[in-house]
């Protein structure tokens, strides 16, 4: 589940992209709107999959699913011009997302649930030799 919330948190960070470019300088209202729009969901997301997933995890995919998607909004939809060595840097960075992912550990089990207690072992003052 938190990787399914990751990845929707990098749609949203795609989104948050897309919609700044369409507000050409945040001058158009709507785009505006949208772009906030998507911000706060796209880091609120990063945020609750952050709850399972470390944060140097999530972080490195996020901002690499992001990346690669921003590029292929801006090739397909605004027809930016990329050369083969920029696609080819561009694979290299989903080789990465795919790896960082492939080797992270298993999410914690209760996205969303309490966070561990601290333990108060440390907390109680160790006794004294002269105690007694």
């Amino acid at each position: 589940m938190a990787w399914t919330i990751l990845f929707a948190a990098g749609l949203f960070e795609v989104g948050f992209t897309t919609c700044m470019k369409k507000s050409l300088g945040f001058s158009q209202p709507l785009w505006t709107i949208l772009f906030l729009i998507c911000a706060v969901l796209s880091f609120g997301l990063l945020a609750i999959a952050t709850r399972s997933i470390p944060l140097s995890i999530a972080y490195a995919v996020w901002t690499g699913f992001g990346a690669v998607g921003t590029v292929l909004i801006g090739a397909l939809v605004f027809r930016e011009q990329l050369g083969a060595l920029q696609y080819g840097f561009v694979a290299l960075i989903v080789v990465g997302i795919v790896g960082v992912k492939a080797t992270a550990p298993p999410p914690a089990p209760a996205l969303g649930g309490p966070r561990p207690q601290a333990s108060t072992d440390a907390a109680a003052p160790a006794p004294s030799r002269h105690d007694g």
